[in-house]
């Protein structure tokens, strides 16, 4: 009955929860990625950007390569890093269980048993008058429990919970940026082995007609209508274009043990990597999310928006230690030198407490602890602000890349063509004495930058649509969200 007063009062201020609590950022009213002047126009051989729901998942299946496919999901599944992504996120989520488990009463049970002498003379007796001699000796079993409760009257322990829960919240937000990178790595390293590929196509094909060159020239020397200097001049270009080919190979070995770390195998079990980039689709349209759904799709943008929460949870955390905290509590414990009595009601005790914890004085601790949670909120905040304006940003410089890209690739193609019938036109005007071999060697190398500019223009086409896909969200959306991930809201 004592405590009954206590009891009701706390009750009261139980429902109290200090600190603000957290409100998402609204979203971005800009309809548009960048300014009506700088909206790219659709044109021949460029994809078309729908703007709406955005990616599905899957996207890099736009590109219709079963190749390509198989990999990304091979990366899916292996990616050690993704593992340890998981594997964080898991954890995260039983810190949260074990933060909400300290909201309910705390059982404990205790049992033991010890060798005790007593000091008779300590409590004013002798042996004698109670007819033993010395201190005596006996065994005591022991058994019992106890329960105490955080009545949490400010709210600290609820705004923990709503801490780790947004932490966790922020884990999964960046376990999906995960697999949405991971993708993309794939599919940026594969395109890029293929473009490699093609140069090393372009460099052969150049090298082809150094011989045909070399060999003409030589039969004219032999034939006395040619010069050794030609002939020399014909083969210091073939040894000069022979040269590039070491740097191409590396750079393609180093593409290739890349890819196999993403996938997460050594580079001897990764298989055959003999892409074209002819067998990629260049997709007509690209679905692009809304700048205002953006911000609640995009793996980034969200985990910096739980990490604001977490930060404007944490305010609270340091506002209720300002205040005081009631624990209650009961133990029960029976105590028996004969463990057949150790169950018996007369060796049976309780306890019912009520404690009272309030700071006096700290030197100024806890309010400034309190003023630093307030100073990392708006540093949130603040990050949280950037994250959203380096997104729209990137969007826009991929939609951008959407249409000079095309533009590149249309001009390359036209620069390619026009090379390569002067390079035509050259050779025959050589092998017929009209012109020297200088003329045929300076065609080639027109040739030869325009060739290599134009496989060049289109692997950055089809990689900044790959791009775009990944920063639009690309479609990831992982599992259920975990109950525990929403404890606070």
């Amino acid at each position: 009955m004592r405590l009954l007063p206590l009891l009701i009062l706390s009750t009261t201020l139980a429902g109290c929860t200090v600190g603000p609590n957290f409100r998402r950022p609204p979203a971005p009213s800009a309809s548009a990625y960048a300014a009506p002047s700088e909206q790219p126009q659709a044109a021949a051989g460029q994809p078309a950007a729908i703007v709406g729901e955005g990616p599905s998942r899957g996207w890099w299946q736009a590109f219709g390569s079963a190749e390509l496919d198989r990999l990304v999901d091979r990366a899916l599944a292996n990616s050690h890093t993704l593992a340890a992504s998981d594997a964080t996120l898991s954890a995260s989520r039983e810190e949260v269980r074990a933060i909400t488990g300290r909201q309910l009463p705390q059982i404990d049970a205790s049992a033991g048993i010890a060798q005790e002498q007593v000091n008779l003379a300590s409590f004013g007796f002798s042996g004698a008058g109670l007819g033993v001699s010395g201190n005596p000796d006996f065994h005591l079993y022991s058994v019992g429990g106890g329960i105490s409760y955080d009545l949490d009257l400010f709210g600290g322990l609820r705004r923990q919970v709503e801490q780790v829960a947004a932490q966790a919240e922020a884990q999964r937000r960046q376990t999906e940026a995960a697999h949405l990178t991971l993708a993309g790595q794939v599919v940026n390293q594969v395109l890029s082995i293929a473009a490699i590929r093609a140069r090393l196509a372009v460099q052969q094909a150049i090298l082809d007609d150094d011989g045909r060159n070399l060999d003409l020239t030589r039969k004219r020397q032999q034939a006395g209508e040619g010069t050794l200097v030609e002939v020399l001049n014909v083969q210091s270009q073939y040894t000069a274009d022979r040269a590039t080919l070491p740097a191409l190979d590396q750079q393609l070995a180093e593409a290739r043990h890349l890819l196999a770390i993403l996938v997460g195998v050594a580079s001897a079990d990764l298989g055959a990597t003999d892409f074209d980039l002819a067998g990629f689709t260049l997709p007509g349209t690209v679905p692009v999310t809304l700048p205002s759904a953006l911000v609640h799709k995009r793996p980034d943008i969200l985990q910096a928006e739980a990490d604001l929460h977490a930060a404007t949870a944490a305010i609270g955390v340091a506002t209720a230690r300002l205040y005081p905290d009631i624990t209650l509590g009961a133990t029960l414990s029976q105590g028996s030198p004969s463990i057949d009595h150790v169950l018996k009601n007369a060796f049976r005790g309780y306890d019912l407490f009520a404690g009272l914890a309030a700071p006096i004085f700290h030197g100024g601790t806890l309010k400034a602890e309190r003023a630093a949670a307030v100073d990392r909120a708006r540093a949130a905040d603040a990050t949280y602000q950037q994250t959203v304006l380096a997104a729209f940003g990137q969007v826009a410089d991929l939609l951008s890349a959407l249409q000079t890209d095309a533009r590149a690739v249309e001009m390359q193609r036209n620069a390619e063509a026009v090379a390569s019938r002067s390079l035509q036109l050259s050779r025959r005007s050589f092998e017929v004495g009209n012109s020297g071999i200088l003329q045929v060697l300076d065609s080639e190398r027109l040739h030869q930058r325009a060739a290599a500019d134009l496989v060049m223009a289109r692997s950055i086409q089809i990689i900044n649509v790959a791009h775009l896909y990944v920063a639009t969200a690309g479609g990831w959306t992982s599992e259920t969200p975990d109950p525990a991930d929403r404890a606070g809201d």
